[in-house]
């Protein structure tokens, strides 16, 4: 087992899987990673409001990592990866079980979708109530929210000046820009608004990291069919915890 010291060894220990490279984010803050065989596991707290442990590879050299990551970073840590690993990987750590099952979608490196045009940009500070109260409404379960740790930007369109389909630009990590927040409110879905701010956003965290991910919820089929058909594949995965 070998401790990996920067980004660019995490990225060369996993093929560049954009999963565990997004969990490392700049190994910095107390973010660690480590490889071994044909594993590697990636450690940070806070990442999208969890402390999160991402796990790729194979399968008995992962349930090894996973065990060391546990020991060193406590047991707050979340491990989560590719579902049928991580079913492999629960069964064989004790006291680790599944708490849930999402999708991690992606988009393959360098892959840009098309402009959205006009009508979307980055909001200003001033326009952080305006997003909060939108959330509360009308996504009040989103892990994306002004002012929390990791949320770095939001961008919007209006519909006559009214504020109508949010997302941000959050927990990103240098290589692996991460679209977070996507809601748009309940008078004006149904207009395609959401793509419109999806597909823009994800233009810049392509610009800025070369390439995006999201995080979405196995039982919103809408999300699911929007994200697609901007270029994003989808991985169905597992989260786990310490019981």
């Amino acid at each position: 087992m070998r401790e990996l010291r920067s980004v660019a060894e995490v990225r060369a220990a996993c093929g560049d899987d954009d999963l565990p490279v997004w969990v490392a984010q700049d190994l910095t803050g107390g973010a660690r990673a480590w490889a071994l065989g044909e594993a590697v596991v990636s450690a940070a707290p806070a990442v999208s409001r969890r402390d999160r442990i991402g796990v790729w590879g194979n399968a008995s050299d992962a349930v090894e990592l996973v065990r060391h990551a546990l020991a060193q970073m406590g047991p707050s840590y979340r491990p989560f990866g590719e579902a049928g690993l991580m079913a492999e990987v629960a069964a064989k750590v004790d006291g680790l079980q599944v708490a849930g099952g999402f999708s991690w979608m992606s988009l393959p490196a360098g892959h840009v979708p098309p402009d959205a045009g006009a009508g979307v940009g980055w909001l200003g500070e001033g326009a952080e109530g305006e997003v909060a109260e939108l959330l509360a409404e009308h996504a009040p379960t989103s892990y994306a929210v002004p002012g929390a740790p990791g949320v770095r930007r939001w961008a919007g369109a209006r519909v006559d000046g009214l504020l109508a389909a949010v997302a941000a630009d959050a927990w990103s990590a240098p290589s692996v820009g991460l679209l977070a927040g996507v809601a748009t409110a309940a008078p004006f879905r149904g207009r395609g608004l959401a793509e419109r701010v999806c597909r823009w956003v994800t233009g810049r965290l392509v610009a800025a990291h070369g390439r995006a991910a999201l995080m979405v919820d196995d039982d919103n089929p809408a999300a699911i069919g929007v994200y697609g058909r901007l270029g994003y594949r989808r991985t169905r995965v597992l989260a786990t915890h310490v019981q």
